[in-house]
């Protein structure tokens, strides 16, 4: 058996296998190899249970975003989060995958609200469609079975993430350390963004947040902030709170 469980269903589509497996308390969604994509807490969808996604919901300590794009699906945990805890909040997912649509709606509990809209379109295809609504918060998690794909690390795709967010917008981006040697992309966030965070978690992920405005937030607050929002979401947002580094440009 997989250490992930109990396979319970596998697909296929153009792009390879999408499976499905439970351990009795968590669904697990893979695209091959045992490869774990996603993870969902069965009792209760909405608790994050990676510590990567986790980091991607830092920029909520310094902000109540009203609207969100998701370009990625997988199975949903990160949607699940956002509706469960931010009720005023519109969410847009772009998902290449039709398949994986399907499965996070069967398997991963994907609620069916009035405040999500599913795309289902490779984003480079909806940048260019024409500019959607400004949205507040974007936060990128384009994984494949091999990994993230490299063309959504290259400076196009951070000017195109830019010119969607709103004037106070946060951009998340879910990479790996090896993408710490990509000094075009960085220069390119660097000079487009106000602010710019990272946050290494042990899984390996390097989470880059980068925010349009300079924040004012005193690390005091932040601690605070970090405490309620530890009890709201059941799990330690200080912890990811202090792996989190602003990054200043060189002179």
């Amino acid at each position: 058996m997989s250490p992930l469980g109990k396979e319970i269903f596998r697909t296929y589509d153009e792009f390879g296998p999408v499976q499905v497996f439970d351990d009795g308390a968590k669904r697990y969604l893979s695209f091959g190899e045992g490869e774990e994509q996603s993870c969902v807490l069965k009792a209760e969808p909405h608790r994050l249970q990676h510590d990567y996604t986790r980091a991607m919901l830092l920029p909520l300590l310094f902000t109540q975003p009203r609207s969100a794009l998701l370009v990625g699906l997988g199975g949903g945990a990160l949607v699940n989060c956002l509706l469960h805890h931010l009720p005023e909040l519109q969410l847009q997912v772009v998902e290449l995958r039709h398949a994986v649509v399907k499965v996070a709606r069967r398997y991963f509990e994907l609620p069916r609200d009035e405040r999500l809209t599913i795309i289902e379109q490779d984003v480079a295809a909806f940048f260019d469609d024409g500019e959607p609504l400004q949205t507040d918060l974007l936060l990128s998690d384009i994984y494949g079975a091999e990994g993230m794909d490299p063309q959504y690390f290259q400076p196009w795709y951070i000017e195109a993430c830019a010119r969607v967010l709103s004037d106070t917008g946060w951009l998340v981006l879910n990479c790996w350390d090896e993408h710490r040697g990509e000094h075009e992309t960085l220069q390119a966030i660097a000079e487009t963004f106000a602010e710019v965070y990272t946050c290494t978690v042990p899984s390996g992920n390097w989470i880059i947040l980068a925010s349009k405005q300079k924040n004012s937030i005193a690390e005091a607050e932040l601690k605070a902030v970090a405490k309620l929002q530890s009890k709201q979401f059941g799990y330690s947002v200080s912890e990811n709170l202090h792996r989190l580094y602003q990054v200043h440009p060189k002179e």
